[in-house]
């Protein structure tokens, strides 16, 4: 795990910490989800806090229970968990424990998603089917939770999906610093698809650096994308491919040849989200990539990595997030904003 030197505004280690454990928004307290434990720890050692103590049981019909272990009446608490496998486990394990800390009188319950699932199913695009992205902010609220903290939403407007407050964060900055201290020659940015042409453009101003973008199709069915060709430039060109999430690696896989196809040399892959399942660590470790990098929104266990993945812990983003929602400051301000 790397965590690079980033610009995001931190808090020095020599910077007096605030004391956690008073504050007139309560005292505060920090729970860490089933899938989540990857996180929680950075997140507490840099808050200076130990999570809170409970319970998982789940019983022989499958449903869960939870106990909390200590008291949090009157208390700021943060929920982390993610949504990756098992998701609807993750899920109702999530919606449980907000149920729990409200029942137990809990002054404001924060929900911290490094990774909101079902966020391409955001809008109505077919005839009879869901919104499933507002169905996911309705149950979250419905259970109890006062707020929400979450990275790179697939769509930006799935932020009016909810009701309450919250902080849409990016882990662009993370990525970007990482890939500046490289210092890629000749570099052009690449969106995979059409649909993240403008998250692209913000990659390019970042980096300084020119971007171009697959054309594609999507045929027969959603797995099975065909890309077409190249808006701009590549030829001669370094490449970084960039995208929000990676599920089976099917459009990266048909992005790479076609930049191949049309003179790229080096190409590096960077994405905030890795659903990856076995088939997409198959095309990765199949296509001749310089590096993958990716952060830990989604726990990727170390003797699944590939030797070129290089993953980014976004855990001090949001423990400074955290931090400044407890402290009532500024969030913008982390970001340049």
């Amino acid at each position: 795990m790397k965590v690079p030197g980033t610009k995001l505004r931190l808090t020095s280690p020599d910077e007096p910490r605030h004391d956690f454990s008073s504050n007139h928004f309560g005292h505060i307290r920090l729970f860490c989800g089933s899938a989540a434990k990857h996180l929680v720890g950075e997140i507490g050692n840099y808050l200076g806090i130990k999570p809170g103590a409970y319970e998982r049981t789940t019983f022989s019909n499958e449903n869960i229970f939870i106990q909390l272990k200590e008291s949090v009446r009157g208390q700021d608490v943060y929920l982390v968990q993610t949504m990756g496998s098992p998701v609807h486990d993750n899920i109702m394990e999530m919606l449980i424990m907000i149920d729990a800390l409200k029942r137990d009188s809990a002054w404001r319950i924060n929900v911290v998603i490094p990774y909101l699932s079902y966020g391409r199913s955001d809008k109505k695009d077919q005839p009879r089917v869901p919104i499933t992205a507002r169905l996911i902010a309705n149950m979250i609220e419905a259970a109890g939770a006062d707020r929400y903290i979450t990275v790179d939403l697939h769509a930006g407007q799935i932020q009016g999906f909810f009701n309450i407050p919250g902080d849409a964060l990016s882990a662009l900055l993370l990525l970007t610093d990482y890939v500046k201290e490289k210092n890629i020659p000749d570099l052009t940015v690449v969106s995979t698809d059409l649909g993240f042409a403008k998250q692209a453009r913000n990659w390019g101003e970042k980096l300084n650096v020119p971007v171009a973008l697959v054309e594609k199709r999507r045929v027969d069915n959603a797995e099975r994308p065909e890309a077409l060709s190249i808006i701009g430039s590549v030829e001669g060109q370094n490449v970084l491919l960039v995208d929000d999430e990676v599920n089976t690696a099917g459009s990266v896989a048909n992005a790479v040849r076609v930049l191949r196809e049309n003179g790229a040399k080096d190409i590096y892959l960077a994405f905030s989200h890795g659903f990856l399942n076995q088939k997409a660590f198959d095309r990765l470790a199949s296509l001749d990539l310089t590096e993958i990098i990716m952060t830990n929104t989604i726990y990727q266990p170390k003797e699944r990595l590939l030797p070129n993945m290089t993953v980014l812990s976004v855990g001090p983003m949001l423990a400074e997030v955290i931090r400044r929602a407890h402290e009532g400051r500024s969030v913008g301000e982390l970001f340049d904003e």
